[in-house]
């Protein structure tokens, strides 16, 4: 690997973290293909990482300047003699901030999970002491359904192994039944497809990068891009009208902390989405082959070079 190597991928994570979502969060098409467009979200994030590592490991072969028998070797001397020493800082201090990095990561990953199911455990205990069993949904089953005693219409989810769904007497009072069914498949399609291990990996990959680099509308889009799609499973079980009426209800109350809900974020505009049902197919299709591009394309740039530095130094310890 060489110096344009390493640049090259450190471009590309920089891009990939900050301006390229910049540009896509301002984008429309993602309504009308939500799953397509938050598979491209994944597969940016995970390019960007794999990006940002890509170019540490292209900085660390250049540090590993072949010795008087052929291997490489880590003397900083020899290294500063063959690099020159401007180089060579640059090399290290390249290095050094992918280790960072790398270690933000799994830093921001344990504190992000930890922090969010401890806030969720304490959210779970407290609406299971205050559930309030109301006979308007003797017809439902109630094994993780809660219902709190407020005035204002309230409807969330707790994700994890012990889920809820959370509805206020509020909501029972002015929601229809088949609103508050749109509102119920809504918050079940949010814990059936697990939304909240995407947003905290999306989270810890948001700050794992430094401030001047990442951009904060990957969070943004991909919080839309998840209630589209839960949206899009109550529109199948309800339809379009008693969904929009329902999440207009609902539209008022923000999201307590490690909790999901229907209301909130951009109810004008999935309503509109609603109204039009749109799905592009060619859209989706091209998504999906953007992403599969975006983070095939760094793995191979990466593993090729270093599959065929690993079977030269094989071949020079074996002789």
């Amino acid at each position: 690997m060489t110096g344009t190597t390493a640049a090259a991928f450190a471009v590309l994570a920089v891009a990939l973290a900050g301006p390229i979502p910049a540009i896509l969060s301002k984008a429309q098409w993602p309504l009308k293909a939500p799953r397509a467009a938050l598979v491209l979200w994944q597969s940016i994030a995970i390019a960007a990482v794999l990006s940002a590592f890509s170019s540490g490991l292209a900085i660390a072969s250049m540090l590993l300047v072949p010795g008087p028998d052929g291997l490489p070797t880590t003397s900083p001397t020899e290294e500063i003699a063959v690099l020159g020493l401007p180089l060579w800082i640059l090399s290290v201090g390249v290095f050094a901030i992918t280790v960072l990095i790398g270690a933000r990561l799994i830093y921001s990953t344990a504190q992000v999970s930890i922090r969010t199911r401890k806030r969720r455990a304490h959210h779970r205990m407290l609406v299971d002491l205050l559930d309030q069993p109301d006979p308007r949904l003797d017809h439902l089953t109630r094994a993780d359904l809660r219902v709190l005693r407020h005035s204002e219409p309230l409807a969330y989810c707790l994700p994890g192994l012990r889920q809820r769904v959370v509805v206020s007497e509020g909501a029972l009072d002015k929601l229809a039944p088949d609103e508050l069914d749109a509102i119920l498949a809504h918050e079940r399609a949010h814990l059936r497809a697990r939304h909240d291990l995407v947003l905290e990996a999306f989270t810890a990959v948001h700050a794992a990068f430094p401030r001047v680099v990442r951009s904060k509308s990957a969070l943004g889009a991909v919080r839309l891009l998840i209630e589209l799609l839960a949206d899009d499973a109550a529109l199948r079980a309800t339809g379009a009208t008693p969904l929009a009426r329902a999440l207009v209800t609902c539209s008022s109350n923000a999201t307590p902390d490690g909790a999901m809900a229907a209301g909130g974020i951009a109810t004008l505009l999935r309503i509109q989405r609603l109204a039009d049902g749109t799905y592009d197919l060619r859209t989706s299709v091209a998504a999906y082959t953007v992403a599969a591009l975006i983070l095939i394309g760094p793995t191979i740039a990466v593993a090729v070079p270093w599959l065929v530095e690993l079977s030269r130094l094989f071949g020079l310890t074996a002789r």
